[in-house]
C-alpha cells in the first residue's frame, strides 16, 4: 500500500505540469440527432420530409453554438428558420424589452423556449406574463436540452421560438 501511495506522490507533480502547459480547449458536444433515432422505423418515420433549409442546432460550446455547420458565438434568438443574434448575457438579461420582437412577428409560435445556460432558472412573473400576452406557451430549460427540443419541435414543422444563452452560463 505504501508503494502505491509513494508512486502516487511522485507522478502527481508530472501530472500537474503537463496539463499547465496545456491550454483548455473548448469542447464541443453534439445534440443527438431525431433523424438517426428514427432511421430503423422507416414506416413511421416523418423527419426525413423535412426540407434541407431547416434550421437544426447541431452542436454547442460554453460560449456558442453549432447551427447548420456553422458556429455562432454568444446568445442566439430563433423563430423557425430564422436566427438571430441576441445581446442577452445572462438570464436576467431576457425579459420583455430584449423580446419584444414577439409583439410584431407572425404567425405567433406556440412556443418560446428559454435555454437558461448550464442551469435551469425561475423565470420571473413579468416575463411569464409577457409571453403569456404574446399568446405563447413558454419553457425554461438548460441550453443543451432546449437546442434539442427547438430541434424537434422545429423538424415536426410546428412553428417555434426559442431564446438561447451559450452553455458556459451559469447566472
Amino acid at each position: 500500500m505504501a508503494g502505491v501511495r509513494q508512486s502516487a506522490v511522485t507522478t502527481l507533480p508530472t501530472i500537474i505540469r503537463s496539463l499547465r502547459k496545456e491550454p483548455l480547449k473548448p469542447q464541443n458536444h453534439s445534440l443527438p440527432s431525431l433523424r438517426r433515432a428514427f432511421s430503423l422505423y422507416d414506416q413511421i418515420n416523418l423527419i426525413d420530409q423535412v426540407p434541407d433549409d431547416t434550421l437544426r442546432f447541431q452542436g454547442y460550446t460554453d460560449t456558442g453554438f453549432t447551427v447548420n455547420g456553422v458556429e455562432y458565438e454568444g446568445s442566439l434568438l430563433c423563430v423557425g428558420n430564422l436566427l438571430l443574434s441576441f445581446k442577452a448575457n445572462k438570464f436576467s438579461d431576457i425579459n420583455a424589452k430584449s423580446l419584444s420582437l414577439f409583439q410584431i412577428i407572425r404567425p405567433i409560435p406556440e412556443i418560446l423556449i428559454v435555454g437558461c445556460g448550464r442551469y435551469i432558472q425561475p423565470v420571473h412573473p413579468e416575463l411569464r406574463q409577457f409571453v403569456r400576452s404574446t399568446g405563447m406557451k413558454l419553457e425554461a430549460v438548460d441550453s443543451r436540452n432546449a437546442a434539442s427540443t427547438y430541434n424537434i419541435l422545429n423538424e415536426e414543422g410546428r412553428i417555434v421560438a426559442a431564446a438561447l444563452l451559450p452553455y458556459g452560463v451559469s447566472s
